[in-house]
């Protein structure tokens, strides 16, 4: 084979590689879906966010009683000191009073570490329940994308809600409109909502997107519980 032949021969082999390759690139099929928009147009999020603040709601409810007790515990305090310092008090009354005052404390003092165990107690709770609701959500919308993914017969699926770790930018930076399959998989996911469950129009934040559920209430720090001098 001469030289000639040699590069007509390459030329036809590369010419027919790249159109393979022109090929196999045409016929890749590329969906796009928006998985923020599908967790917050599911009823069921809806649904576990109410579950979560009812829980938060009872355990702030919860830790507002025992805030109350304490601050009356600490009031009854200082009104015993009030009166041990009274220069007319008897020796008897004031040894009973003094008595009474340092239960009081005790009292106060234990209610001060059962508080803040509950409240890290409780914020632990909190935080496993909405990561197991999550959890099961996205179980549940990923079945329907995987079904959805094997009926429209896609190659490669993008998440457009993705952001990049170093900058904060979507990581899907261009994607057209058509190739968007989001609003199907709400549809199938809502397609056996109940009448009563709450609508998708109303939706609010989902618990994937929201803030950890918290018991709010934090003070700057317990006020004393101790003898005055």
């Amino acid at each position: 084979m001469n030289k000639s032949s040699f590069v007509v021969g390459a030329c036809v082999a590369a010419s027919l590689g790249f159109g393979v390759l022109s090929q196999a690139k045409a016929e890749l099929k590329i969906g796009t879906i928006d998985m923020a928009k599908v967790m917050a147009g599911y009823y069921k999020t809806q649904e576990a966010q109410q579950k979560l603040e009812e829980a938060q709601r009872s355990a702030q409810d919860e830790l507002n009683q025992r805030m109350d007790t304490y601050k009356k515990n600490l009031d009854s305090i200082n009104k015993l000191n009030e009166e041990l310092n009274k220069p007319d008090l008897s020796g008897a009354s004031k040894d009973q009073k003094a008595q009474e005052r340092d239960s009081k404390i005790a009292e106060t003092n234990g209610l001060e570490r059962e508080i803040q165990d509950f409240r890290s107690t409780r914020q632990k709770q909190l935080q496993d329940e909405k990561s197991h609701m999550v959890t099961a959500l996205v179980e549940e919308i990923m079945k329907v994308v995987t079904d959805q993914v094997k009926s429209q017969n896609f190659d490669l699926v993008f998440d457009k809600s993705g952001q990049s770790a170093a900058l904060g930018t979507p990581v899907l930076l261009f994607a057209r409109s058509d190739i968007d399959f989001s609003d199907m998989v709400i549809a199938k996911l809502n397609a056996n909502r109940p009448a009563a469950a709450p609508s998708a129009a109303k939706q609010g934040t989902s618990p994937a997107a929201s803030n950890t559920p918290a018991v709010n209430t934090k003070p700057g720090g317990f006020p004393s519980a101790t003898k005055k001098p």
